[in-house]
């Protein structure tokens, strides 16, 4: 890259001296005078601003052609303005031409126009570039025109960004909107990122968005007694001579990248939309997103479409056959955990409320339906495509199927396992498929019998016969139905109570094989026999290291009785609250932690990984149960289903399935139960779990107030020592640990489901693999005094979604004690984790 200074002067000699001297003072000053003109090729090689942190010049683009340049203005070789944005690429005998017009002008080879500063005969007379990384049109001290208030892809810091100004990256495009909302839009039409303020701040005259140094980005306005902070960088406040900058990308993510000086590399350090998969068209149009081990990839629906460019999967799909030349006709094919990316701009007329067979049968009738989805998640809620432009998402997480309307026969994608070459794999004859499966089945039968007589032969009594038997099945996986008085004996008429809860009492029992168990004897179960097996065989499907494993079952009559396996160290809240166990052993942070994050874990599971999604319900402290090696695992998950229908409908404080203190506000306001209630009901948990307090708890400590509302004040304070359990304070403790799980606390408690995370991401958070950003204030909806049936309940839960004021999570000891903790809080050790942004 190098520059070619030309002047036309009529006398040689002058016209050397004066390009000499042109030469000298631009290289000093970063002044560019009038008729100068770079080139790809030409000579010197860079002109930098003062501080020799920016350049300007032409970069090289990667091309499979003939090579091509863009004039750029770069840090460290990292292009952070380019003229004519994505457009203004140029071959070597481009130009990048400052006219005695004052016009800036880049032009290509054959001399034609790409872009153009639109500056001519406004009295400019030179250009500076500043250690900014702004370049500037002046004409005197008066800037005219520079590139901070004509950016392309980039915000630097300093860089005003305000309302009249567009980022632009191919088809998507980045705002920011005269009520303070960030917005991310594709192909000028989807809105498919929206971030607003927090409600506190109103009334905007002039919003302008900038980055600081430090790595926040914040939104400030005449009316704001302080700038509103929108997002921190994951390494906010760390090294020095680091430039962070605002990018957004050519995938339609808006990020945060941070590079240290000289390095030429930039490390992403936050996203606006951490599932890329949900940038509406990423994967072009009926291109479906989904994920491999660590990155997303682009697919087509089935194989009635191909590539549009095989080199490029994110150029989309086509159809092999166009619909309107179906030989056969037009049909619906299904694509299980798949979702057609819908938002607000297009569901003005394309959402109904039909069952899953309904929604292809409604898109298959409407000539303009392209694809349709269903959503899975209780709503019933059906979206058709009548939009040109479809872009999907597939992950085995979706609670959603979709369909695309294809020519008959519909041909499903070949499974992985047939490889890219599309070979098939060797095909068995039937006849020989037959023999196997009848001698395998066969040997299974003479296994089992053999198996069972032996029980007969060593049994004791006769009557102990089918509970051994009965374990074989427990042995293989599948549910163990006892009998009521094999039950009954096994806990000696119910004689050991280890505790009661929302769904009935359980007492310790021991079974014919001494297998200790503990047995619950459900209370309000009206279900016929039938739906109550399938319930349970649904619950005893679930497996997972944080969930308690369920054995077996009885139903005599309105009996009704769940056998699990028993947990030696009994329920967590033996364990945290001191006032109501004395005796209790005290769990360190580490325990502690740990048992935090594996009730994510098994929460998540059963949210997220199952077939159907599972609402727990009632997620408390007595519901955490404690293994021999105090690994946390949920118990009574499930078992919310398994209620009368009218009594789920017509919930009362005293009937309803939930424990005061825990109870999202959406039970209150009679709103629907979603996973979105564990994430509230877990929340308080985990804050508990960090103080060793109730959350519901009132004393004079916290001024009359609930315990959860007077830690987010002193949160807020920075004084998170209040907070934490003071008979933690004696021990180690790893504090980004402890920082962590106070936010993510405070934000599973939001009083919006929507502003609340999914439990998958929860488990990402409290690991440190994602940034935690500081939660807004949560708005209890139940305040002031309760008892065990009254609260104090507000008659509306507000549909606004509002935008946190966010903060980093603290990434060392310092940091923790610049958020106002004392020394005293450190323990004896303090370890340091390493987080990376996902």
């Amino acid at each position: 890259m190098e520059f070619e200074y030309e002047r036309e002067m009529e006398k040689p000699t002058i016209s050397l001296l004066i390009l000499i001297f042109s030469l000298l003072f631009s290289l000093a000053s970063a002044n560019i005078p009038l008729g100068t003109t770079l080139t790809p090729l030409g000579y010197p090689t860079n002109l930098t601003s003062p501080n020799a942190t920016f350049t300007l010049g032409f970069i090289p683009i990667p091309s499979t052609n003939s090579p091509s340049f863009a004039a750029a203005i770069s840090y460290s070789g990292i292009p952070v303005w380019k003229a004519g944005g994505d457009s203004g690429t140029v071959d070597s005998n481009g130009a990048l031409q400052f006219l005695q017009s004052g016009n800036l002008n880049l032009v290509s080879g054959n001399g034609s126009v790409i872009w153009e500063s639109g500056t001519a005969n406004r009295g400019i007379t030179t250009a500076t570039l500043d250690d900014s990384g702004n370049l500037s049109l002046k004409n005197g001290s008066d800037t005219i025109w520079s590139t901070f208030n004509n950016p392309t892809d980039t915000i630097l810091p300093t860089q005003n960004f305000t309302t009249g100004i567009v980022l632009q990256s191919g088809v998507y495009s980045f705002n920011l909107l005269s009520m303070g909302n960030l917005t991310l839009t594709w192909n000028n039409s989807i809105v498919y990122w929206n971030q607003p303020l927090n409600s506190s701040f109103s009334n905007l005259t002039s919003p302008t968005l900038n980055i600081q140094s430090i790595g926040t980005v914040t939104v400030n306005d005449p009316s704001f007694s302080g700038p509103a902070i929108m997002a921190y960088s994951s390494d906010y406040g760390e090294g020095t001579d680091v430039l962070r900058f605002l990018k957004l990308d050519s995938d339609g993510n808006f990020r945060i990248y941070s590079s240290a000086m000289g390095s030429g590399v930039d490390i992403e350090r936050w996203a606006a939309v951490e599932d890329q998969c949900r940038v509406f068209g990423y994967c072009g149009n009926m291109g479906i997103c989904g994920y491999n081990d660590t990155a997303p990839v682009c697919g087509c629906p089935s194989q009635n479409f191909a590539f549009v460019d095989p080199n490029d999967s994110r150029k989309g799909c086509q159809r092999k056959v166009a619909l309107d030349s179906c030989l056969n006709g037009s049909t619906m094919l299904q694509l299980d955990y798949t979702q057609f990316l819908t938002y607000s701009s297009e569901l003005t007329s394309q959402v109904f409320r039909a069952a899953i067979s309904s929604c292809p049968a409604i898109c298959l009738e409407e000539q303009s339906c392209m694809g349709s989805t269903s959503l899975d998640d209780g709503t019933g809620q059906c979206y058709i495509k009548v939009s040109n432009f479809i872009s999907g998402y597939e992950s085995p997480a979706l609670p959603s199927t979709s369909f695309v309307k294809v020519c008959s026969p519909g041909i499903p994608n070949s499974p992985l396992s047939q490889g890219a070459s599309g070979t098939t794999a060797w095909k068995v004859p039937p006849w020989v498929v037959l023999i196997v499966v009848a001698v395998t089945l066969v040997g299974f039968g003479l296994l089992e019998g053999g198996l069972w007589w032996w029980c007969c032969r060593n049994g004791q009594k006769f009557g102990r016969l089918s509970t051994q038997y009965a374990l074989l099945e427990y042995a293989s996986g599948a549910p163990v139905q006892f009998l009521f008085k094999e039950l009954r004996r096994a806990t000696k008429e119910f004689k050991e109570k280890l505790g009661a809860g929302g769904f009935g009492t359980v007492y310790k029992g021991i079974l014919a094989n001494k297998t200790v168990v503990a047995v619950k004897q459900l209370e309000g179960i009206e279900q016929g026999e039938k739906q109550f097996r399938m319930e349970v065989a649904t619950i005893s499907s679930t497996h997972h290291l944080n969930l308690v494993r369920l054995i077996g079952f009885c139903s005599e009559g309105r009996r009704r009785l769940l056998v699990y396996e028993f947990m030696k160290n009994g329920s967590l809240d033996s364990f945290l609250f001191a006032s109501e166990d004395p005796s209790g052993k005290l769990l360190d942070w580490e325990a502690r932690f740990n048992i935090a994050l594996g009730t994510a874990r098994g929460i998540t599971y059963l949210h997220e990984e199952c077939r159907d999604c599972i609402v727990h319900c009632d997620i408390k402290p007595e519901n955490i149960l404690l293994d021999d090696n105090y690994n946390a695992k949920v118990s009574d998950f499930g078992l919310a289903k398994l209620l009368n229908s009218k009594e789920h409908k017509y919930r009362t404080l005293t009937s309803v399935r939930g424990t005061r203190g825990y109870l999202a506000p959406e039970w209150l306001a009679n709103l629907p139960i979603t996973s979105k209630s564990d994430v509230y009901s877990y929340g308080m948990v985990l804050l508990e779990i960090v103080s060793g307090r109730r959350n519901f708890e009132v004393s004079e400590d916290t001024g009359r107030k609930k315990f959860s509302l007077w830690a987010y004040e002193e949160f807020d304070r920075g004084n998170m020592e209040s907070i934490v359990d003071k008979r933690l304070t004696e021990h180690g403790m790893d504090l980004e640990q402890v920082i962590r799980a106070i936010q993510v606390s405070f934000w599973c408690i939001q009083e919006q489901p929507s502003q609340r995370p999914v439990m998958g991401k929860v488990v990402q958070m409290l690991e440190g693999t994602i940034a935690t950003e500081k939660p807004p204030a949560p708005k209890a909806t139940a305040q002031g005094s309760m008892n065990d049936t009254s609260m104090n309940v507000s008659s509306t839960v507000s549909a606004v979604s509002t935008f946190a004021t966010s903060a980093p999570v603290a990434s060392s000891y310092s940091s923790f004690q610049a958020m106002g903790v004392s020394s005293s809080l450190s323990g004896s050790y303090i370890e340091r984790t390493t987080s990376s942004q996902v």
